[in-house]
């Protein structure tokens, strides 16, 4: 059936069509539509056909949660009663875990290292003291915490704080040994001081340095314990502002701990040794122990240790105390791990380490000081990991750890972020991911389990997968702002492994980490998996719920520049593009160049980098590996590493490219379709008009090849050398240099003339993450602008730099209009080039499924080339009425299920996305993006419709074409740190905020956007940072985010008795207000601490939501807050009542039982 579009018609008859060669008459389609002439004119107007519905209103940007391990951990913290948990890190920021879900990260502003935490228990508050000598109070009444106030310290420095339990009196210690005390509800500093020559014997003549320990006494509130670092003790009755006793030890204390009757406590000194004091006899220790020292054979002290630096000393009501302590081991084992020691009675128990131990807390049943401590878990801070110790059973199993904080085990070196993807994806990777859960861990639920969470409005399902150094690519379960481990897939499985002293073939491509994941492509609806490893290898992975016992098949490749055979050093034949043959320097003159690849036929040659399994392997239910395809070693020279990477089921196609050039890859016949040279992909259509002409005139760059550092940390730059003006002319590729003819179908080595990779090259990165960031960077000398298409060096680094071999930096599959004025769509394979080239390649798929397994798959080049400034990025389709065009797909069959009788030869595909029309339209758009600027043009026309050129000073490491409010548009990542969204189809900007600056090539390698307004990046080494730019997920995120206080009861006091009561403590009671007060204690010097409000409270509201639903949350908080306070006043009332009750009937039993007595029969 033809159907005509007369708008169209008329349209295209009145505009002025952009392309001469498009206003032909119409011509009948396979398809069954007619495409009238001046498609390009209606086209052309889009805005009258297409309505954009996005605006800028729908954009905001604002962080949603961080995961993973907290980065560079310095301090611990437990509240025992909210039962959450705070972490401390040396870049000032504060992670709170409470159950799954609750995750909350926090930052000083100041960024300075955080010292120590300390909960105000059950109270919703935090006080945090860095490094820059500042405390501050954090309320954690908010779903957002903030900082309620801050005193930040002139003329001393912070050393130490205790906060006694129910007391808004906070201890400071200082590094010149004083003892400063602060109001925690004001914020300001008391008056009183204990200065640490009032603190010290008079006779003493040398200062004890910092103050390393507070504690107040568990028997008598008003009994302070300092303790020094040169070994002094004091004892300070902070009623009679004076030492109650001294005691002296030879060695630095690192810790002290209370015993709960508050009568012994316990030091842990620099030579490994513990040390156990009764205030009674104060002269020296009653008990002196060296826990991990060998006893003398002469009855000597043991010898000494490692410091101890931590004990914690808690007692049980039916069995011995717990002593527990960090280091103290032994000298003359050098090479032992980091251990925690376990002291129970007399068994001594050992737990090493992967990690040296940061911090770390005892769980105990009660929050009291002064009772039986009944201690259940020990909370174990690592540098790069958190374990939690269960003391309840004999063996010290450790629990499993809800939270994500294994994403670091071995490096990440990619990520990529799916949003709304299919929702039975989940559910089926959890099933074979659960399958490998480790034994041996405790039976018991995990103890921190504080706050609450709730699965919030948006529950779209989502998933994150990274690739890791070691070969290991993790799927997560990201929806609803959480983060869980779904399956983890350990690709160097298909790998011999390494003999030792065989790495030296893989040794000049990558020195460590071989199996390193470089890039991933995954197509969650037909669950086709695909890897590119640093190895120059491309694994195709197929998802079975079924094991399987079988070979591995796998294709070599050898993909290089496309060169001639016989090289003439005449000016006139020589084309513009240096060869990377002129960085050899032993090549004295281009003439030799032929005898080069002769005389060193004895170097490696056609060799992959690493062996596949030859044997049958098995592979468990999940990720089973199809095809694996290996770039192989070329005259010597290793084989150029990976830059682009496409997958698609339905064609049954994997594509692949480097700096070389490109391969096609029939994954179904596991025959190599294409491998040929950039340059060679042009067919008779290069752009660069090769005719002969003079060398000066030649297309020089400056081929600096930016190479990305994998240091997480620091950006370091590894520069080429540049071709000297006589290499420059080194290439020969000539004018009418073979092309890939139509249907010619190219096998491997159809492409295997030598190209010369110089020795000091380093191996070629990922486009975008090549891409890096301006900071001052070497500009060479060598630059020529008279070709048109030259990229300004001045603007950019770019991530393909200026270089002979035209890198390919982008594939995509879709069904598109190949050439100009085609009547119907057709498969195509788009190909990006470093240099801003966009080839099309026609794809000749077999007419009927049944023909797939047998009949040859012909790729050609289509003729149609368009250009870009800067390396393209990403590609996209949009059909006739703006909607994005999924990519054709394959629906996943199990490829090994039982009754798979006629499934292998009836594939389900899907060629267009259900949203489109079936016939996709007369027309459709393609976007492309490169770093510098985006395109839309209007397909088959080929006009470029509009252009917006999104940077000139810097360059785009990511671009993706994203999906938001069921509508469209092109999300941008910049390297000079802004984050950008463009209208599609008109390119018209919707946001622009600077809001990260790259400080590491971390950031610019790890950076996606997916759907719904969602990205992430890596933040740290050991940290996922996701973010949103969607104005709807901001306005929502205060009911995704866990509650990190929740109201609970403060458990009541043990009833320590009427006598005990009377006899066993402070006769009187001890009011901390009356002795720090301002009119006790008098104001402190107004230069020793300064008063900073903070924007904390519900003020911290105005950052997470605006307007009306701003004043709603306030409301609702301050309501939520103010019913909180009423309901504690009613408890505190209640159990007032109950004491005074309970008083009254003591009382009045004492007195009936002595009311007959006389005085003397007391």
């Amino acid at each position: 059936m033809k159907k005509f579009n007369f708008r169209k018609v008329l349209d295209g008859l009145t505009a002025a069509s952009p392309v001469g060669s498009s206003s032909g008459g119409s011509g009948s389609g396979a398809g069954g539509s007619v495409h009238p002439g001046g498609t390009a004119g209606a086209a052309g107007t889009p805005r009258e056909e297409i309505q954009e519905t996005l605006t800028s209103d729908y954009f905001q940007i604002c962080k949603t949660v961080r995961h993973g391990f907290p980065y560079l951990p310095t301090a611990l913290a437990f509240d025992p009663v909210q039962k959450i948990l705070a972490i401390g890190t040396r870049t000032g920021a504060i992670r709170i875990l409470g159950r799954p879900g609750v995750d909350c990260y926090c930052q000083h502003e100041s960024g300075a290292a955080v010292l120590q935490l300390q909960f105000l228990i059950n109270e919703g508050a935090l006080v945090s003291a860095c490094a820059d000598d500042a405390l501050h109070l954090w309320n954690l009444r908010q779903k957002r915490p903030a900082i309620l106030h801050s005193l930040k310290f002139n003329r001393e420095r912070i050393t130490y704080c205790h906060l006694p339990f129910q007391s808004k009196w906070l201890y400071v210690g200082t590094e010149r040994g004083n003892t400063h005390i602060v109001n925690i509800e004001s914020f300001i500093l008391s008056g009183y001081v204990i200065m640490w020559n009032k603190a010290i014997e008079l006779s003493t003549k040398t200062h004890p340095g910092p103050v390393v320990h507070l504690s107040d006494s568990p028997r008598d509130e008003g009994k302070l314990l300092i303790g020094y670092e040169n070994g002094t003790i004091v004892f300070w009755d902070l009623r009679s502002k004076r030492a109650d006793l001294r005691a002296y030890y030879d060695e630095a204390i690192h810790s002290v701990a209370w015993h709960h009757e508050g009568k012994q406590f316990m030091c842990s000194h620099s030579d490994g040794s513990l040390t156990l004091w009764n205030l009674k006899s104060p002269n020296r220790p009653f008990q002196t122990t060296i826990p991990h020292g060998k006893v003398q054979r002469d009855g000597k002290k043991p010898e000494s240790c490692k410091p101890i630096l931590k004990v914690e000393y808690k007692t049980c009501k039916n069995s011995e105390p717990f002593v527990i302590f960090s280091g103290g081991l032994s000298y003359d084992k050098p090479c032992r791990r980091p251990s925690l020691t376990i002291m129970h009675g007399k068994a001594i128990t050992v737990l090493e380490m992967d990690h040296p131990i940061v911090d770390f807390l005892t769980l105990c049943e009660t929050p009291y000081p002064n009772e039986f401590q009944e201690p259940y878990a020990v909370v174990v801070l690592l540098e790069k990991d958190l374990i939690v110790v269960d003391l309840t059973q004999s063996n010290f199993p450790i629990f499993e750890n809800p939270y994500p904080i294994d994403i670091h085990e071995s490096p990440v070196t990619c990520t990529e972020y799916f949003a709304d993807c299919p929702p039975d994806l989940i559910p089926v990777l959890y099933s074979v991911g659960a399958k490998h859960k480790k034994q041996g861990y405790s039976n018991k639920e995990w103890p921190i389990s504080g706050g609450a969470w709730n699965l919030g409005a948006q529950t779209y399902p989502e998933i994150i997968i990274t690739g890791h150094a070691d070969g290991s690519v993790k799927f997560w379960d990201a929806s609803a702002i959480t983060l869980q481990m779904l399956y983890k897939l350990k690709t160097s499985k298909v790998f011999e492994k390494q003999k030792v002293g065989e790495g030296k073939a893989t040794a000049e491509i990558v020195e460590e980490d071989p199996f390193a994941v470089q890039m991933m492509y995954w197509c969650p609806e037909s669950r086709i998996f695909c890897v590119a490893g640093v190895s120059a290898y491309v694994i195709v992975y197929r998802f079975s719920k079924h094991e399987v016992n079988t070979e591995i098949a796998s294709l070599e490749v050898r993909l290089q520049c496309e060169v001639e055979d016989i090289i003439t050093p005449e000016p006139e034949t020589n084309p513009p593009f240096p060869d990377a043959s002129s960085q050899l320097p032993s090549l004295k003159s281009l003439s030799g160049s032929t005898n080069t690849v002769a005389c060193e036929g004895t170097m490696k040659d056609s060799i992959p980098c690493l062996s596949v399994k030859a044997r049958p392997v098995r592979m468990p239910p999940g990720y089973q590996a199809d095809l694996v395809i290996q770039l192989v070693w070329v005259d010597g020279e290793p084989p150029q590493q990976i830059t682009s990477l496409a997958v698609n089921s339905a064609y049954g196609l994997v594509a692949f490219g480097n700096c070389n050039g490109l391969a096609v890859v029939d994954f179904m016949q596991k025959t190599v379709l294409l491998s040929m040279g950039t340059l060679d992909l042009y067919g008779s259509s290069d752009p660069y008009q090769r005719q002969p002409r003079s060398p000066r005139k030649s297309r020089q760059f400056a081929a600096g090849l930016t190479e990305l550092s994998d240091s997480p940390v620091s950006l370091e730059l590894e520069r080429c050398k540049s071709p000297t003006s006589d290499h420059v002319n080194g290439h020969c590729t000539s004018p009418t240099s073979q092309s890939c003819s139509s249907g010619k179908r190219l096998s491997s080595a159809d492409v295997s003339r030598a190209n010369r990779r110089g020795p000091g090259r380093p191996p070629f990165r990922k486009a975008q993450s090549a891409a890096c960031m301006e900071i001052s960077l070497p500009v060479t000398t060598e630059e020529n602008r008279e070709n048109s298409f030259s990229r300004s060096r001045s603007s950019s680094v770019s991530s393909i730099d200026r270089d002979s071999k035209e890198a390919i930096t982008a594939l995509y599959f879709m069904e598109s209009f190949a050439r100009k004025n085609d009547s119907a769509v057709s498969s195509c394979l788009w190909v990006g080039t470093g240099l801003g080239m966009v080839i099309i390649l026609s794809l000749n798929l077999p007419a009927s499924d049944d023909l797939r397994q047998s009949e040859p798959v012909m790729v050609s080049p289509s003729g149609t080339v368009l250009t870009l400034k800067g390396a393209v990025l990403t590609f996209a389709c949009l059909d006739c009425m703006g909607t994005l065009t999924h990519q054709p797909y394959e629906v996943w069959r199990d490829p090994h299920s039982a009754d798979d009788g006629d499934k292998t030869r009836k594939r389900k595909l899907v060629m267009h996305s259900p949203s489109s029309s079936q016939d996709m339209g007369d027309h459709q758009f393609a976007v492309i993006c490169s770093e510098k600027q985006a395109k839309v043009f209007s397909l088959p026309s080929q006009t470029c419709l509009y252009v917006h050129n999104i940077t000139e000073t810097s360059f785009l490491l990511r671009a993706d074409v994203v999906t938001l409010c069921n509508s469209v548009c092109l999300a941008c990542f910049c390297a000079n740190g802004h984050i950008m969204t463009l209208s599609l189809p008109s390119l018209r900007p919707l946001l622009d905020i600077n809001y990260l600056p790259v400080t590491d090539m971390r950031i610019a390698r790890t950076f996606c956007f997916t759907n719904e307004g969602q990205a992430l990046y890596l933040s740290s080494p050991t940290e996922i940072q996701r973010l949103t730019y969607s104005q709807e997920m901001c306005d929502n995120l205060q009911d995704m985010l866990g509650d990190l206080f929740t109201p609970v009861e403060t458990p009541e006091a043990q009833n320590r008795g009427f006598l005990k009561g009377l006899f066993g403590g402070s006769g009187q009671a001890f009011d901390r207000e009356e002795l720090f007060g301002e009119a006790t204690a008098g104001k402190a010097s107004r230069s020793l601490a300064q008063h900073i409000p903070g924007s904390g409270g519900i003020e911290g509201v105005r950052g997470a939501a605006g307007g009306v639903i701003g004043d709603l949350t306030r409301a609702r908080i301050a309501l939520d807050e103010r019913g909180q306070k009423l309901g504690e006043l009613d408890e505190r009332t209640a159990s007032m009542m109950a004491s005074a009750e309970a008083f009254s009937k003591h009382a009045h039993e004492v007195m009936l039982k002595y009311k007959d007595k006389k005085w003397y029969q007391f």
